[in-house]
């Protein structure tokens, strides 16, 4: 025998009550969009000037020969110029260097700030505005700042401390093995204490429920952030990871207030090298062509991280 299956039941309606049919959607313009928009055209306005169009610009002055003032098309010339530039190899190394110490230093540094400001009770708050005090401080100050604890006599303040212990004076900024070290730490002390404070959100959001546990089990301190802490912050790691890595490579102020690019060239950056081609040699044509290539470069490496990213996290 074959079942026979009843439709559902619905409940009837209640007397005197008719179904009400759904509201309809009222036209963007008639629900405020209109005037939504028009408060937003400058914004957009303003950034696709500030914004896109040099980015547009950027992109076909690369296949030019101009300094702004006469033009000429010359195609694929201006990347087989800077391709064929010796300094490209030299700078591309040194912002590779950099890019590895700021990792090694500067990368671990807020995270372990993060913890111990999350483990305060009493001196948080006067902690978190001690380390975040170097990011309120212009760029120029801090670096200007930190030139006269690098001087490279006596009257330095690393030299004085050095002194103190029998150390002679150290040539900071005017050796090249010690130059990058040097602007990595003044890099490193200035842009720590906003990611500190990221740092220390993620921490705080994390439920106290798991910690009570873990102590609970008698885990220590130390295990409590190896298998607690550190993956509910594997996220907020990650990203900030992709955005230091990023922002490495296109590190500018600190090798140029600092050292100029010296000595002898160690210090030279792809950007310096960028500045190098528009406002001393006049080829904005050249710093178009490695300011795009350097462009693509990041992307490629950022969609290959991302794509590793989700890849480990499942």
């Amino acid at each position: 025998m074959t079942s026979v299956t009843s439709p559902p039941l619905v409940p009837p309606a209640a007397a005197g009550q008719e179904s009400v049919p759904p509201p309809r959607r009222r036209p963007l313009l008639r629900r405020g969009g209109l005037s939504t928009m028009l408060i937003l055209l400058p914004a957009v306005a303003l950034f696709a000037l500030f914004s896109w169009w040099p980015i547009l610009r950027g992109l076909v002055i690369a296949f030019q020969k101009t300094n702004l003032i006469t033009t000429r098309w010359v195609g694929i010339e201006n990347f087989e110029r800077v391709l064929a530039d010796p300094l490209l190899g030299q700078a591309l190394e040194n912002t590779a260097l950099y890019a590895g110490l700021a990792l090694v230093i500067g990368f671990p540094l807020p995270i372990l700030l993060a913890v111990m400001l999350a483990e305060m009770r009493r001196a948080r708050r006067i902690s978190s505005f001690l380390v975040f005090l170097p990011t309120v401080i212009p760029p120029v100050v801090s670096i200007l700042l930190w030139q006269v604890f690098y001087a490279p006599d006596a009257s330095g303040l690393f030299n004085s401390i050095l002194a103190t212990v029998g150390v002679d004076p150290l040539p900071w900024l005017q050796s090249p093995s010690t130059a990058m070290l040097s602007i990595v730490l003044v890099a490193t002390w200035g842009a720590s204490g906003s990611t500190t404070m990221i740092y220390l959100a993620t921490v705080l959001s994390i439920d106290s429920q798991l910690y009570e546990a873990a102590e609970i089990d008698g885990a220590g301190i130390f295990r409590r952030i190896w298998h607690i802490t550190l993956p509910q912050m594997r996220g907020t790691i990650l990203l900030l990871l992709l955005l230091q890595l990023i922002g490495t490579f296109q590190v500018f102020t600190e090798p140029f207030l600092l050292t100029g690019g010296g000595p002898n060239n160690s210090t030279v950056t792809l950007l310096m090298l960028i500045y190098r081609y528009a406002f001393i040699y006049g080829n904005f044509g050249q710093a178009a062509a490695l300011s795009l290539m350097l462009a693509a470069a990041l992307s490629v490496f950022a969609a290959i991280y991302l794509w590793l990213s989700r890849k480990w996290s499942k």
